[in-house]
């Protein structure tokens, strides 16, 4: 048991069955983004992207049937230190698991009840991403027929009941075929996008419900698949970590006494065992170590990298030389506030943007409108480069 979760008594607490169903998909998210991040550097990772529920579906079915198997428990229940258990409340002498007066037995699990938790375990959740994934398709076909028109529809209702004789008659069967295939796939996308809202919802509802009612103490069954199977989750005592060590020591060797063949043979058959075995039993806390060891690795030389790409600070520039006074142009007067082409204090100053210079607004643009250029640099301008000047009183 690697972790141990406040509680008292064999019944776990919210927080521990909540954080054991949160771990699977926490664990998708994060070998999807190490994945994501290494087809960076290997593109033949990009075909497992592309199949990304059946991989992850395929790694979960080996790690939950290899979990409830050998200490009847799911691959996350395991890493809390939990175990899963029969229900029959028809036996008084029993071990409750509970706080309420009701009698509960608890056993082994059955092996069509290890199956049906397989099939909720990763059946189910692969049904309901795929269903997610095509409704999100649906729905972004809608949002664009929406918005740009449903004209690249080439096969529709109308055209199938009746798109005319002529039609039917020049295409080919294999074209009928492949028609009436896109015809129904479209359909089955459309019902789904209808209904996959209320079943999501529904499951949803439930879901909580459940939760509730067992954060509230008021049921022992924490979802509705555990009430269906008639399970319930309990904490793993000293004994039973040591019964299951013991059970699948005794598996394992009467598996090694099937082996059949020379002797050479029976050694290959033997190490190949004992690496899947091994695999097996670290594959809990390898594939977490591995996601964190890689996400700690990432941030370490992300960090490397943005120390290193960080742009270096140089001082300002210095500002530019003023423009040269031409020695046919205007003089400056001795005062600043002063316009050098009225020689009266400037009203609504304004600058000439190819030089700087600061005159009178009605000064300047009656100077540049007729003249073309600054009147002291005599640089070539134009009344669109005057701009306004405004002071803070």
């Amino acid at each position: 048991m690697l972790f141990q979760v406040g509680g008292q008594g064999a019944r776990p607490t919210f927080f521990e069955m909540a954080a054991a169903q949160q771990l699977p998909s926490s664990l998708r998210a994060a070998i999807t983004y190490s994945l994501g991040v290494l087809a960076l550097r290997r593109p033949f990772l990009h075909k497992v992207l592309d199949y990304e529920d059946e991989f992850f579906a395929l790694l979960m079915l080996v790690l939950e049937t290899h979990s409830l198997r050998n200490t009847d428990a799911s691959f996350s229940e395991s890493l809390y230190g939990l175990r899963r258990r029969a229900v029959n409340i028809r036996v008084k002498n029993d071990i409750s698991c509970t706080d309420s007066g009701v009698r509960i037995q608890h056993s082994g699990l059955e092996k069509h009840q290890k199956i049906l938790s397989v099939v909720f375990l990763v059946v189910l959740p692969y049904l309901k991403s795929k269903l997610h994934s095509i409704y999100n398709k649906e729905r972004e076909a809608r949002l664009r027929a929406s918005l740009w028109g449903d004209g690249d529809e080439t096969f529709n209702d109308s055209d199938y009941l009746d798109g005319g004789d002529d039609s039917f008659v020049s295409t080919s069967g294999s074209d009928v075929e492949a028609s009436l295939g896109i015809y129904l796939k479209k359909r089955v996308q459309k019902i789904i996008g209808a209904c996959y809202p209320w079943v999501h919802a529904g499951n949803e509802g439930l879901s909580f419900a459940y939760q509730l009612l067992y954060l509230l103490d008021a049921t022992g069954f924490y979802s509705l698949g555990l009430h269906a199977l008639g399970i319930h989750v309990c904490r793993a005592t000293g004994q039973e970590l040591m019964d299951t060590s013991s059970r699948i020591s005794k598996i394992r060797s009467r598996e090694r006494e099937r082996l059949r063949g020379p002797p050479w043979l029976k050694a290959v058959q033997g190490a190949l065992l004992s690496c899947t075995y091994t695999v097996l039993d670290y594959s809990q806390t390898g594939l977490i170590a591995a996601v964190f060891f890689f996400k700690m690795m990432e941030w370490w030389y992300q960090s490397a990298e943005e120390r290193m790409s960080a742009p270096t600070v140089y001082p300002p520039p210095p500002p530019p030389p003023p423009p040269k006074i031409a020695r046919e142009g205007i003089p400056l007067p001795p005062d600043r506030t002063i316009c050098p082409l009225c020689s009266q204090k400037r009203a609504n100053p304004s600058a000439l943007v190819v030089s700087g210079f600061v005159f009178c607004y009605a000064c300047i643009f009656k100077y540049v409108s007729q003249y073309k250029r600054c009147p002291v640099t005599l640089m070539p301008a134009t009344v669109e480069q005057i701009r306004r000047l405004f002071h803070d009183v």
